[in-house]
């Protein structure tokens, strides 16, 4: 009995020692070539709306400016008319940033989101491959020689 136990102790050693690997998700966002061509993506798809609000607020802006100006040459009647232009004028700027905002917040998700799914099944077949017990994603301290990351980002890079 004894000596089952003493064979057995070896095997189960071998067994304990898990391979372990760390990936790190903020450096694929970073550096991956399909995390980049999201980017690039996003900014072609949100600049023309981006611009607009952009002049949108400018021209805003001029014009509170000229009424700050001129307000006092007004009439009363005039003063009140294009003060209440000027704040529904800003309410629509305000609206327009704001649906612009989400829209570019749910898009920015959409694309994290095929990133992320992507990479996942990366860090899958970089574990099979290589006998990964686990892969880690998040640390306090991680060894740089237990980093996977590199592999991943070449393995997303290279379209896989």
């Amino acid at each position: 009995m004894v000596g089952a136990v003493l064979c057995a102790a070896p095997a189960f050693a071998q067994e304990a020692a898990a391979r372990i690997g760390f990936v790190n998700t903020d450096r694929i966002l970073r550096e991956a070539a399909p995390a980049k061509a999201a980017q690039t993506k996003l900014e072609q798809e949100f600049s023309r709306r981006e611009k607009e609000i952009d002049d949108t607020g400018l021209a805003l802006k001029t014009a509170s400016e000229r009424f700050e100006r001129e307000g006092a040459t007004m009439s009363e009647s005039q003063r009140q008319a294009r003060q209440r232009q000027l704040m529904d004028q800003d309410r629509e700027f305000q609206r327009k940033r704001r649906e612009f905002q989400e829209d570019l917040n749910s898009r920015k998700q959409e694309e994290l989101q095929q990133i992320i799914d992507r990479a996942n099944r990366v860090v899958k077949q970089v574990a099979e491959a290589e006998k990964y017990d686990v892969i880690l994603q998040e640390a306090v301290y991680i060894n740089p020689r237990l980093d996977v990351t590199d592999k991943v980002i070449k393995a997303l890079n290279a379209g896989k």
